[in-house]
């Protein structure tokens, strides 16, 4: 599959029509979502006949693009019983076998072998501190090949030592930056769009 194609194809998807500021829903844009997904298999085969993870999946969007992609296996994991509703219902329109679940990701059992791939977009830890590195230390726990996630560019250097230093990496890499635009999407939100710089990471977990 062509990138643009992939792209317009998560364009259509159905996303949140109420988002829960506390859980910091904010949708990953097609253009973002079909780049980070894109890249995970033509640069380094992580996607196409692979268990892959959607950590935090929300409406769906990273776990729709690696399917589209042949993973061989896509896992949606949310908190929230809504957006998962939603993911399903984008699954099942275009007529992807996917499955979901719904748990903390800090309660989640997984164990390594059956999970290649994570690929997410975690909370950026602005409403709860630390809910980022959260989700990268299980990630990097659960993934036995790779890990590809999103972070404010801001963090880069605490994020790279996290992950090397804690959360059993053996490398950490900036693939890209990408520009993520936030809508406005909650009250408290003055501006219609903003525009943060964030890292689009490759981590590879050592091997156990």
């Amino acid at each position: 599959m062509k990138l643009k194609q992939l792209e317009g194809i998560l364009g259509g998807l159905q996303q949140f029509s109420n988002p829960k500021v506390e859980l910091e829903q904010y949708p990953t844009g097609p253009h973002i979502a079909s780049r980070m997904l894109y890249t995970a298999e033509n640069s380094f085969g992580d996607v196409t006949d692979k268990v892959v993870a959607d950590f935090g999946c929300g409406c769906g969007t990273l776990g729709v693009a690696a399917a589209l992609l042949d993973a061989e296996r896509v896992i949606g994991i949310d908190i929230d019983s809504q957006s998962l509703e939603i993911a399903s219902l984008n699954a099942e329109e275009l007529e992807l076998d996917m499955d979901y679940i719904q748990c903390d990701i800090k309660d989640l059992g997984l164990r390594a072998e059956v999970v290649d791939t994570v690929v997410m977009n975690p909370p950026f830890g602005t409403r709860k501190k630390g809910a980022d590195m959260d989700f990268l230390s299980v990630a990097l726990k659960i993934a036995s090949q790779a890990v590809y996630s999103l972070h404010k560019t801001s963090t880069r250097d605490h994020v790279k030592r996290a992950a090397l230093q804690h959360f059993n990496a053996s490398s950490a890499e900036v693939i890209c930056e990408l520009r993520y635009d936030v809508p406005q999407l909650y009250k408290f939100h003055k501006k219609r769009e903003v525009d943060i710089a964030v890292d689009l990471w490759r981590f590879v977990p050592k091997s156990i």
